[in-house]
């Protein structure tokens, strides 16, 4: 097939290599002139033979509503716009109809796989209208694993609420092999915290990708003083929760591991300010912003002894 690539960055390049790889042509755009194929979104659009099918790799949210707006306004009827970015699934169902009006057609693509992705292949999962997904078929099947990772998942929004969820289940994962290593490390009773990690990944049930990046991290720095514990979260662990509050299902492991990547970013939580100081008024627990927690020793308040019975 021809395609055009919207945004040619780690993964919209890696993507449009790929494909190329596989034999397809692929006309690149980019605000970078460097690696862009087309001066412009227009230019983009006439290169390409009808009927056109773009793919849009630009950050969720303003930027992708802003190129789904412009494509709109110049590709033709039987062209198709596929948004392979982590939009929210509430914005494809307008870019959907919005682009219906025209008889063009919406596909979404929700894309894991990463840096990885180029030579491993890409997950995708997809919602979109049958005759459009089939007629993107040839490029789904260069971009997916061989053997699987695609997915028709139901119509418009439901490729990018899948991956959502999927995103979900990441932070879960991903926060319990956080807090697995350490209490490893703060216990002291295993001496050999990067080597349990190692020996997890063969014939256990929790041996997983993830696992293995942990010990690749785990390899290039051992006790991980390189890194902050600072954690962004892309926006998918939120749409998750809110999505889960509006169906009521309870979802309290991914909602504590989007929970802890906020407390990540405080340096000095407020909250635990406050914490600090009503365990000071009831139980003369004070720790000032001088001492820590190591400053309590066996004789200080707080430390092993019980509050007297009327100030609980």
């Amino acid at each position: 097939m021809q395609i055009g690539m919207v945004g040619l960055g780690r993964m919209g390049g890696n993507m449009a290599e790929r494909l190329r790889r596989g034999g397809h042509e692929v006309v690149g755009y980019d605000r970078d002139p460097a690696i862009s194929d087309a001066e412009s979104l227009k230019d983009l659009v006439e290169r390409l033979r009808p009927p056109r099918a773009v793919w849009v790799m630009v950050p969720a949210g303003g930027p992708t509503r802003s190129t789904v707006g412009q494509l709109g306004e110049l590709l033709s009827e039987g062209d198709i716009v596929i948004d392979g970015g982590n939009s929210h699934y509430v914005d494809d169902r307008e870019h959907g109809k919005e682009l219906a009006v025209k008889g063009v057609g919406f596909v979404d693509v929700g894309v894991s796989g990463g840096v990885w992705g180029l030579e491993n292949g890409y997950a995708l999962m997809v919602g979109g209208e049958d005759r459009y997904v089939q007629a993107l078929s040839p490029v789904f099947e260069t971009l997916k694993p061989e053997g699987g990772g695609f997915v028709h998942a139901g119509k418009v929004g439901a490729g990018h609420f899948a991956k959502m969820v999927h995103n979900g289940i990441e932070y879960g994962m991903m926060q319990a092999f956080a807090e697995g290593w350490e209490l490893l490390e703060a216990a002291d009773v295993v001496e050999d915290v990067e080597g349990t990690f190692k020996s997890w990944r063969h014939g256990t049930v929790i041996r997983s990708w993830l696992l293995d990046l942990m010990v690749r991290a785990l390899d290039e720095d051992p006790d991980l003083s390189d890194l902050r514990g600072y954690a962004q979260d892309s926006g998918e662990g939120r749409w998750t929760v809110q999505a889960a509050v509006e169906h009521a299902v309870p979802l309290p492991v991914i909602t504590s591991a989007l929970y802890a990547r906020f407390r990540s970013r405080q340096s000095d939580s407020p909250a635990m300010k406050v914490i600090a100081a009503l365990r000071n008024q009831f139980g003369g627990h004070a720790v000032t912003a001088n001492a820590g927690a190591e400053g309590l020793g066996a004789d200080s308040p707080g430390a092993d002894v019980a509050p007297p019975r009327e100030a609980g």
